[in-house]
């Protein structure tokens, strides 16, 4: 079914602009959205768009909520969802209190990675009738094109950094470990965990002391290269990679000057903002 021929959809809000975004897409073709809000995650702006408009209806659940969040979704009539928005990976895997159908998911699970946990829960869906769709679905405008899309492109030596963290990244984001490596002078520096992009960046320009601290930019000439890809079997119904200007803000202050993306597979969030972002810093963004 095409996102435009869906009446009611169900929304499983996590954190940041991702779900404002995709409820506004779905808004625009008509479509009313029942919002599953998760306590730990969703912006509380989430009520007050609801309150502003009547095709939108909210719900409040806790994370390890997931017999709730069916019930919700059968007595709105909703049998189509979206997943938009980050949840923290360790909230996944350390902060939740699971209700029964949770806990029976967990215990069954081979591995806990994000994949399988989260592809577990759409089955459980699927088999209750409520069918998850992908996350892009109104959002397929903002998927990034292939190219340069910055002023300046990489130089030659951002380039070699990049081939490296590609190889990097791919190897890393084919065991459903993370999705970013930063690199510096075809060495690896920092890979992604349950921490988050933003959090490996910083933590990259820590270790090699080029984050910016107490306002004063770091002088040492080492720069960062941070490259961001899809799972090599990306299921597009969630965990799409997503850049913001929040990633080009920590990149700035971690003294990284290039950035590459999957073409395709990439959510740009603000191209424009991002654009004057990257360019004031001198950073370079490539999607591939």
């Amino acid at each position: 079914m095409k996102p435009e021929q869906i009446s009611r959809l169900g929304l499983i809000a996590g954190n940041g602009r991702f779900p404002f975004l995709l409820l506004d897409a779905a808004r625009a073709q008509g479509v009313q959205v029942v919002v599953a809000a998760i306590k730990e995650e969703t912006e509380p702006e989430m009520d007050a768009r609801a309150e502003e408009d009547p095709g939108i209806r909210v719900h409040w659940l806790s994370l390890g909520e997931l017999s709730r969040l069916i019930e919700t979704f059968h007595q709105e009539g909703v049998n189509r969802a979206v997943m938009a928005g980050q949840v923290k990976h360790k909230q996944i895997f350390s902060s939740i209190r699971p209700d029964w159908r949770l806990a029976k998911l967990l215990l069954n699970l081979r591995t806990r990675n994000t994949d399988m946990l989260l592809g577990a829960v759409a089955k459980v869906l699927s088999d209750e009738g409520i069918e998850l769709i992908s996350s892009t679905a109104y959002l397929e405008p903002l998927l990034a094109r292939p190219g340069v899309l910055t002023a300046r492109a990489p130089t030659h030596e951002e380039e070699q950094d990049l081939a490296y963290g590609r190889q990097v990244a791919a190897a890393l984001a084919g065991f459903d470990i993370g999705q970013t490596v930063v690199v510096a002078g075809q060495a690896c520096v920092a890979v992604e965990a349950m921490e988050g992009t933003d959090a490996t960046i910083e933590r990259a320009g820590a270790l090699l002391g080029t984050l910016e601290a107490d306002g004063e930019a770091s002088t040492l000439e080492r720069k960062l290269s941070v490259v961001k890809v899809a799972k090599p079997a990306q299921d597009m119904r969630f965990d799409v990679p997503v850049i913001g200007s929040n990633t080009i803000e920590t990149m700035r202050r971690a003294g990284a000057t290039c950035l590459s993306i999957d073409a395709g597979r990439t959510l740009i969030f603000d191209l424009e903002t991002i654009r004057e972002l990257a360019a004031a810093a001198g950073i370079a963004i490539i999607a591939v």
